[in-house]
Formats: structure tokens, sequence, C-alpha cells
């Protein structure tokens, strides 16, 4: 039995060679395809990166967009408040415009008539009636016509009216 093992023997050595050649090319082989999954798995990590960027990006602006939509929408908020405060105002001065326009269609009241009535003259005062003038009232009472305007300042003497009521100077 010796001998058969040791002819035997003699192969393992030999196939352990050839075992081992094959494992080392097969581990060269082995490396080379890892180094290229590792080269583009490099590429493709740039690429990722780029996508985060632009991920990080897409998240900013959508965060931007929120803001301005929130801004936008308390601007129109203010600016309804603003224009209810002025349409408010506007509905004011038109109802005081109109007020104006029907009192200047009126027609304006005859100095010293109250009640649609003639005026009548108190104690101390004189009515003016047509064709008056300052000296024919101030003769007609007895006083002089500086008198009579002096008690009358800022009457206009040369347009005086039917029914205007006058002070008359005391004697």
């Amino acid at each position: 039995m010796d001998t058969i093992s040791r002819e035997n023997s003699s192969m393992l050595p030999v196939g352990g060679i050839i075992v081992g050649a094959i494992g080392l090319l097969l581990g060269g082989l082995a490396l080379v395809q890892v180094s290229k999954v590792n080269k583009t798995v490099a590429e493709h990590q740039l690429k990722v990166d780029k996508v985060d960027g632009i991920e990080s990006q897409a998240a900013s602006a959508a965060t931007a967009a929120e803001k301005a939509r929130t801004d936008v929408a308390a601007l129109q908020r203010s600016t309804q408040e603003a224009m209810n405060q002025v349409g408010a105002m506007i509905g004011d001065m038109g109802g005081k415009i109109t007020k104006l326009e029907e009192a200047s269609k009126k027609p304006a009241p005859v100095a010293g008539k109250k009640g649609g009535g003639p005026a009548v003259a108190g104690p101390g005062e004189y009515v003016v009636k047509s064709g008056d003038t300052g000296m024919k009232i101030a003769n007609a009472n007895g006083v002089s016509v500086s008198d009579l305007q002096a008690v009358n300042a800022g009457v206009n003497w040369s347009g005086l009216k039917v029914g205007q009521k006058l002070k008359l100077p005391k004697k």
C-alpha cells in the first residue's frame, strides 16, 4: 500500500498547484470586475450627489413658494380691507355731495323771512322795503346815515334786499 499511496501522492501537489493557479486567475478576474464596479459606483455617486443637490434646491424653492403664497394671501386680505374702508368713505362723500347738490337746487330763503311770512321789525329794527336806500331809511327814522351805517357794519348799502333787517341807532 505504500507504493500506491506514493504514486497517487505525486499528482496531488500538481493538482494543488493547478487549482491554486486557477484560484489566482479567478481572484484576479474578480479583482478586475470589482475595480470596474467601484468605478461605475463612483460615477453613479456623482449623479446621486447632483440629484441630492437638485432635491435640496427643489425643497428650498417649495418653501419660498409657500412663503410667497402666504404673503400674497395676506396682501390680498389687507388690500380688501383697505378697499372696504375706502369704499365706505366714498359712499359717505357721495351722500354728502348729494346733500350739497340738493341744497344748491333749493331757492335761497329771503333775508329776514321766517316760516315764509313777511319780516317783522322788532324794537330798534327796520325791514327794508322796495325802493329803500340808506338815505331814505335814515331820514324816515330821524337818524344820520353815518350812524345807521356804523351800527350795521358789513351791510352792502348799494345792494339792499327787500325783507332785510337793519338795526336802528339810538336817537
